[in-house]
């Protein structure tokens, strides 16, 4: 996943890329129109300054020739020659290879060709010009501009960078508190003051939000827990009179079975009761002593504690318990959560079913068999799994997620070759 400053910084340099690339060819096509227009000048004005020269000589005949002769001589790249008429004057470019040093190889050349007369004749001057120098000078200034586009450009992405990190400073700032906010711990964020009109409305937003929620979320605890201290006596009080009445005469088998049925009932919600408490209790963090348990041995305890429901649907237990695992945490919450897992693998097993327990260093998981995988995102939470065809109360594994998260152990459900899969984890103190 890509940060947003890495984003907008990609694009930026993309396109100077381009525009990079686009500029080499138009500063090779500009220096060399330059060039060309330069060397054609400097070729006029030579063949003006040698035809201006020549025509204010007084010559004979005969000198002139031998003069013409002798500049020819001189200088090869200018060919002064007799023709029959005048002519337009007209310019044009020639690869010639180098005859004065031939590892050259071939060399650009710009000409001229100009008329005149002298003392009466017509002359054909050719002037040229060597255009290899404008390759050179073009890589040049290329080169020069490339670098300097380079630096112009890593200074832009530098302080582009640098300005950004200050300017969203702030947003990461209260990103990070965000982040480590724990709505258990009903603890408001106050966000630093940053200046920036936009950070500012957003900051002020989060807190009303998060002081919202936090508001909400004690209300919620408060009702679940005053709710179930609340209904603890008036349920003492309805089992009690189910009792007497049970134990009244004369009662039918038909009154027996009705208040056997609502008896269950009232111990099923009973259970909630005591559940919803127990979270209430977790979630208030008043469970906060931690000591050292001896794990592998308080495991063993409450498996021997639970054979005879394990013995009642005829099940078989496989254990695979690593001696001498030592956690730290509340031995109460521990018991609990060693309970749960325990019983909801026994509650959710069939008849002659395996049941497996596997403790080593930093993993404790319990697993049975299944036909298929249960919604993972729907087990953890408060009657995520309860149904009518079920003894739970839909808690246990909430209950388990709670305890977790308060050690700071990390729980998992997961489906394989036909067994269902709840593990603990933690960070082992080896």
């Amino acid at each position: 996943m890509n940060k947003l400053l890495n984003k907008s910084m990609r694009a930026f340099v993309l396109y100077a890329g381009m525009v990079l690339a686009c500029s080499i060819p138009a500063y090779y096509a500009i220096i060399d129109f330059i060039w060309e227009h330069e060397l054609k000048e400097h070729n006029r004005i030579v063949s003006a300054t040698t035809r201006q020269n020549l025509q204010a000589l007084t010559l004979t005949d005969k000198e002139l020739a031998e003069s013409v002769a002798l500049w020819n001589k001189l200088q090869p790249e200018t060919q002064l020659q007799p023709v029959a008429a005048l002519r337009p004057d007209s310019t044009y470019n020639i690869y010639r290879k180098n005859k004065y040093i031939p590892a050259k190889g071939w060399d650009r050349f710009q000409g001229l060709v100009t008329y005149f007369t002298i003392n009466g004749k017509v002359f054909r001057l050719t002037q040229e010009s060597n255009m290899e120098e404008s390759y050179e000078t073009i890589i040049a200034i290329g080169g020069v501009t490339f670098i300097f586009f380079l630096i112009l450009l890593g200074g832009l992405i530098f302080i582009n960078r640098k300005i950004s990190e200050k300017l969203w400073r702030p947003f990461y700032n209260s990103l990070q508190k965000i982040q480590s906010f724990d709505l258990h711990q009903q603890h408001a964020i106050q966000f630093e003051k940053t200046g920036i009109e936009e950070f500012e409305t957003l900051n002020h937003h989060l807190e009303k939000l998060i002081a919202g929620n936090i508001a909400v979320y004690k209300q919620q605890k408060e009702f679940t827990q005053n709710a179930s201290h609340e209904l603890q006596t008036p349920l003492s009080i309805v089992k009690f009179k189910l009792d007497l009445l049970h134990q009244s005469k004369p009662v039918t088998d038909e009154q027996s079975a009705l208040i056997d049925e609502a008896h269950q009932s009232l111990s099923k919600v009973t259970r909630i009761n005591k559940n919803l408490l127990l979270l209430a209790k977790i979630e208030n963090s008043q469970f906060s002593g931690k000591a050292t348990i001896h794990l592998s041995a308080l495991l063993e305890n409450h498996i021997s504690l639970l054979e005879d429901f394990v013995d009642d649907k005829q099940l078989q237990l496989v254990t695979h318990i690593t001696p001498d695992v030592i956690i730290s945490g509340n031995k109460v919450l521990v018991e609990i959560l060693l309970t749960n897992l325990i019983m909801n693998a026994v509650r959710h097993s069939s008849l002659k079913d395996t049941v497996i327990i596997t403790l080593k260093e930093g993993l404790l998981e319990i697993s049975n068999t299944g036909a298929m995988p249960l919604e993972e995102k729907m087990l953890f939470r408060r009657f995520g799994t309860s149904s009518p065809n079920t003894t739970g109360t839909g808690l246990g594994l909430a209950i388990v997620r709670q305890i977790c998260h308060l050690h700071g152990w990390q729980e998992s459900y997961r489906f394989e070759n036909g067994l269902h899969l709840f593990t603990i984890a933690w960070a082992s103190s080896k």
